[in-house]
């Protein structure tokens, strides 16, 4: 069974910064793109951005420059390093197996807020 468990998120101020975890079990890791999701209150799920298994990086125009998606296949983890935060990039974010059989597991997600 996939199982997807993120960490590292919480509460900062704008303009600092945060690195999320998702570890993942279940799957053969190294071979699959992973992606990372958030939900902001009221607001439909968004991707935010995507790794694939050679680790080609996409993004969000949103979020561009600002984040950076990365992984450890050894560690079969996803990180999502966030910095020059937003009031605007608050929202529970979800790590995400990028491929059509796995993509209905999700975590529980982490909340992210980011505030004064």
């Amino acid at each position: 069974q996939v199982q997807l468990v993120e960490s590292g998120g919480g509460l900062v101020q704008p303009g600092g910064s945060l690195r999320l975890s998702c570890a993942a079990s279940g799957i053969i890791f190294n071979i699959y793109a992973m992606a990372w999701y958030r939900q902001a209150p009221g607001k439909q799920r968004e991707l935010v951005a995507a790794i694939t298994s050679g680790s080609s990086t996409d993004y969000a125009d949103s979020v561009k420059g600002r984040f950076t998606i990365s992984r450890d296949n050894v560690k079969n983890t996803v990180y999502l390093q966030m910095n020059r935060l937003k009031v605007e990039d608050t929202a529970v974010y979800y790590c995400n197996v990028d491929f059509p059989l796995y993509r209905h597991y999700w975590g529980k997600g982490i909340l992210v807020t980011v505030s004064s």
